[in-house]
């Protein structure tokens, strides 16, 4: 078989299924490998893990206090409001800064260790869950303090959370290979989201926007595909109405960015090992 035939089979849809598949099938290795990254990070530390909480929890309450104040919103709306925004938008930033660098951030175990590729996404993924997990305790605090009359309904966020965290792997995936092969792609993506995030509703709302008599931007805010990954999970656990285009532009983007990951481990899985 010549160099070229290998190539040609390992250039199929049924080997970057095959890669995602045993890679999720080794939890036991990608669960410890987060785990221990966490523990790794706050070695020696009193708190852990719990210092990005409290340091998430301080920005949150800071900015919801003062744009609460400078947008004449209410306190108990806006600051819950604030950080569950926050909070979500840290989980999708880390599976694009991270994600564009998880293959080069792991060039010893990829090059020593015969593992599918997709276990240093998992790997990833299941360590923002973690702080997910931290960092929601901020807002279990706020709800207290702000009770929201809650529905069966609202219980949705569940789901939300597990469409992120699919979306967040196709992410990581796409960017990390991209990034692994053109390494100027981690800077632009890290002032791209810096741009994001002040034109994802986060900070602000419609009706910041309504106050300012900027009603126009609505329709550009809508063309932000993190205001609608934003919004499936923010507005249950607000207790806001939920709106079925969120929903629809989310599963959409699944679909369309699940299909261009599998396309791009057809086509570069291979390669990688080479470029890092």
């Amino acid at each position: 078989m010549t160099f070229t035939d290998a190539t040609a089979q390992s250039r199929t849809f049924a080997r970057a299924w095959r890669d995602l598949a045993d890679g999720f099938a080794r939890r036991e290795l990608w669960l410890h490998l987060g785990w221990q990254d966490i523990k790794q990070r706050y070695r020696r530390s009193v708190l852990g893990p719990f210092w990005i909480t409290i340091a998430t929890g301080t920005t949150a309450v800071a900015m919801g206090a003062l744009y609460s104040k400078l947008f004449k919103l209410e306190l108990a709306e806006h600051l819950p409001y604030v950080t569950l925004g926050l909070i979500i938008w840290n989980m999708i930033n880390a599976s694009i800064i991270e994600g564009s660098e998880v293959f080069v951030a792991n060039e010893g175990l990829i090059k020593q260790l015969p593992t599918p590729l997709s276990v240093h996404v998992y790997r990833l993924v299941w360590r923002q869950m973690i702080l997910f997990g931290h960092n929601i305790i901020i807002y279990v605090i706020i709800a207290i303090i702000f009770p929201k009359p809650w529905s069966w309904a609202d219980l949705s966020f569940i789901l939300a959370l597990g469409l992120i965290m699919l979306n967040c792997v196709w992410v990581s995936l796409c960017f990390g290979i991209l990034a692994t092969r053109y390494r100027d792609i981690g800077p632009l993506l890290f002032s791209i989201t810096q741009l994001l995030f002040f034109m994802t509703p986060i900070i602000w709302n419609d009706k910041t926007l309504q106050q300012q008599g900027a009603e126009g931007w609505l329709k550009i805010v809508e063309l932000n595909p993190l205001l609608h990954y934003l919004d499936i999970v923010r507005a249950p656990l607000l207790g806001d109405t939920q709106e079925l285009r969120h929903w629809a532009v989310v599963l959409v983007l699944t679909v369309i960015g699940w299909g261009v990951a599998l396309l791009a481990m057809r086509q570069y899985r291979a390669r990688v090992a080479y470029w890092v």
